[in-house]
């Protein structure tokens, strides 16, 4: 039985603060596991993994390629499909310059949304720019979710790849994954998928799916800040070439520059890693198990339609998902600047999001620039909504004039 009270204990930031802290899409709190993981590491276990001739290497290689092995088990991939990098962001950018680069060429499509956060579509752009491919957008609807029909009559015979969010880190649908890759690998085409919102809140397997590739982070799933992982399919990953290269990458190379690489994973994974953030990762990971992603997910969805049905009461908002089933709820208050609501509910111990969050397409979907966004998480309370609400109802033009007089 998922019981928050007791969850909430787990994290040092909670016993810590006094703030209601509706940010997670940008970050959450780490339990004391994972803390206890990164410093047992640097307290009993520092060394360089996969280069040692001594225990204590070989104790922190034995760790670190566990760590992957968790990984892989979370979202049922296989090991060698599993790519560390330092976060979402270097995952997709790896897969768009290391495939898409290498693979696209003048003429071909790169189907997307207008709800794509920056990572997952600016090296697409770039892509684009240096191959003659172009980008053509999926519908979607006012909220921002799309139908399996508009997708079909998105899908043609030049789209290569796919490159969508599971979850969008503004709106907070849910897309059809499963759906979008049977349609897409019909006509030949790869999905590039965009994790970050999804993999910490909805039970994962890249195997149903059927992705080509998924990027995630771990700071955003009570992991430590500068890791993050690419799953991709072990031929795709095989293919394509590495952004980066080093110690570790190589199985060897002479003197005239021939080069051999060695197989996915590491060809990846040029020089020391991050290793107390793997440690950390798989921790984290081994914590959300145990919690269980289900339990996660419905009791997140549970939260969120909690807190919608007190902010539909709020004659002062616009709410531009109110139908989403993720933590992410997105709204503004009438006649006042994002910024300045969100600073206003800084003064009330709330801490949110406001600005464009990345997603600066999608400006043209809602048809507002900036707008506030409080992203839930399982640590988050009824008690903290409740207070979040009664704070919404304060902010007035006045009010948030005088945060800054």
């Amino acid at each position: 039985m998922f019981d928050v009270n007791k969850v909430r204990t787990d994290f040092p930031m909670i016993q810590n603060n006094d703030v209601a802290y509706l940010d997670n899409a940008a970050t959450t709190f780490k339990p004391q596991c994972v803390i206890d993981a990164v410093t047992n590491y640097y307290t009993h276990e520092t060394s360089n993994v996969h280069r040692g001739d001594y225990d204590l290497s070989y104790q922190v290689s034995e760790d670190y390629e566990k760590g992957r092995e968790t990984v892989a088990r979370f979202i049922n991939a296989d090991t060698r499909e599993i790519v560390f990098t330092s976060g979402a962001s270097m995952s997709l950018n790896l897969v768009a310059y290391g495939y898409g680069r290498k693979f696209l060429k003048e003429g071909d499509v790169i189907l997307s949304t207008e709800a794509e956060h920056a990572s997952n579509i600016l090296p697409w752009f770039k892509v684009c720019e240096e191959t003659g491919a172009k980008i053509e957008y999926i519908p979607l609807s006012s909220e921002g979710e799309m139908s399996v029909e508009d997708f079909k009559k998105a899908m043609h015979d030049r789209v290569k790849v796919v490159a969508m969010a599971h979850v969008s880190n503004v709106l907070g649908y849910i897309q059809p994954i499963e759906e979008v890759t049977k349609i897409a690998h019909e006509y030949g085409a790869i999905v590039v998928c965009d994790g970050a919102q999804s993999v910490p809140h909805v039970p994962t397997d890249v195997k149903k799916w059927g992705v080509d590739f998924l990027g995630f982070s771990g700071h955003k799933m009570c992991g430590p800040t500068g890791i993050g992982v690419l799953y991709g399919r072990f031929d795709l990953l095989q293919a394509m070439d590495p952004f980066m290269l080093g110690g570790g990458s190589n199985a060897r190379f002479d003197i005239c520059g021939n080069i051999l690489l060695k197989d996915a994973p590491y060809k990846f994974e040029a020089g020391t890693p991050a290793i107390e953030a793997v440690l950390g990762l798989s921790a984290a990971i081994e914590y959300l198990e145990k919690i269980g992603m289900e339990n996660v997910y419905k009791y997140e969805h549970e939260l969120r339609v909690y807190a919608i049905d007190k902010l539909r009461e709020l004659d002062n908002l616009i709410i531009y998902n109110p139908n989403a089933s993720t933590g992410i709820i997105t709204f503004n208050v009438k006649n006042v600047f994002a910024q300045d609501a969100a600073s206003f509910l800084n003064t009330k111990g709330m801490a949110v999001r406001s600005g464009n969050h990345c997603a600066k397409i999608l400006i043209e979907l809602i048809e507002a620039s900036e707008t506030i966004r409080c992203s839930l998480y399982f640590y988050n309370t009824k008690d903290e909504v409740d207070r979040f609400v009664e704070a919404c109802k304060e902010i007035t033009v006045e009010n948030c004039v005088g945060i800054f007089f």
